[in-house]
Formats: C-alpha cells, sequence, structure tokens
C-alpha cells in the first residue's frame, strides 16, 4: 500500500494548472492507486493528482459518497457540464487545508465526463455531496482552492485561522482573486 504526503495550502503545485493525461499506462494505474490508497487513508471525500504533487488531470472519489451508483473512484481529464441553474451553499472541507470547513457555494447537480485508467469513456451525473466533490477536485485541477470561492471576508477569517495551524507558513500562501 503506498499511502503518499499530502500537500498543504501554500505549496505551488496546488496552484498550477496540471497537464492532460496523455498515456494511458502502467505509470497512470499506479498514480489512481496511489491516490486512492491515500484518499481512504485520510478519510477524505476526494483528492486531485496535485495535491500529492502530481501535476496531471486526475482525481480519486470516494466510491462510497451518496449518489455514486457506479461506485467510480477515479476520473481522468474531467469536463464538467451543469445541467441548470441551481446551487448548493454548505460545508467544505480540503485535505490539503486540514481542519478547516467553510460554506462554499457550488452548483447542485453535475455531469462529469473524463476516462478511467484503461482510457474508457465513463460519465458521472452526481448532486449533493458528489457534485460538490467532483467540481472541488476539478478545481484543484485547475489550480483553485476552495478559498478562492469565498468572499472577501471569508478568506480573511480563513487566513486568521490558517495562521494559528502548527503547520502553515504564511510567506507561502497567496489568495487567487477568483
Amino acid at each position: 500500500m503506498t499511502v503518499v504526503s499530502i500537500r498543504k495550502v501554500g505549496d505551488p503545485v496546488l496552484r498550477r494548472v496540471a497537464d492532460p493525461v496523455t498515456s494511458f499506462d502502467a505509470e497512470l494505474r499506479k498514480l489512481v492507486r496511489d491516490l486512492n490508497e491515500t484518499l481512504a487513508s485520510s478519510r477524505g471525500a476526494g483528492l486531485a493528482a496535485p495535491q500529492i504533487g502530481v501535476g496531471l488531470r486526475v482525481f480519486a472519489i470516494n466510491p462510497d459518497l451518496p449518489g455514486n451508483d457506479a461506485k467510480l473512484d477515479h476520473l481522468i481529464n474531467p469536463v464538467l457540464e451543469f445541467p441548470d441553474e441551481e446551487e448548493q451553499d454548505g460545508p467544505e472541507g480540503c485535505l490539503s487545508i486540514p481542519g478547516i470547513y467553510l460554506d462554499t457555494k457550488r452548483r447542485l447537480n453535475v455531469a462529469a465526463k473524463g476516462y478511467t485508467q484503461h482510457g474508457d469513456p465513463v460519465q458521472v451525473v452526481g448532486a449533493g455531496l458528489l457534485a460538490r466533490c467532483i467540481q472541488h477536485e476539478t478545481d484543484h485541477l485547475d489550480g483553485v482552492l476552495f478559498i478562492d470561492r469565498q468572499d472577501e471576508a471569508g478568506r480573511e477569517r480563513l487566513l486568521a485561522t490558517l495562521r494559528e495551524a502548527a503547520w502553515f507558513d504564511d510567506a507561502q500562501v497567496k489568495v487567487s482573486p477568483h
């Protein structure tokens, strides 16, 4: 079992746009395995490749999330579509910002198209927590953190809380204006 260290906010890899996967090979299958094992060990909802230092458009999701009827545990090169304008606002956390949960606005419903580790096309349609997770992990692939989804007051509250965390390095954090 390979559990990989999760990068924390401030690590530059978390702010880079990840590259599309072009080779569906043994190395990619190992990355998917590492993501799933690290996610299971951390008991999170999802984990993107940049969070373990790999700049590829791959993420793992907990196959037991409500609504994940296909038990999909990863998605490669995701493309999101939103079937409607409905939104949800609720608590969201991130394994790269441990212990912090903030109300974050997301779309309520999502259809995500991508590929399996073998290069087979796949689509997952989700609502609620599953939709939130898919959007959160896809944001990671675009170099966006959930702190970027907060209004200015929310970002300031988060930064104040982060500064108190033992692992936090203030010199490394730059809040995106998204």
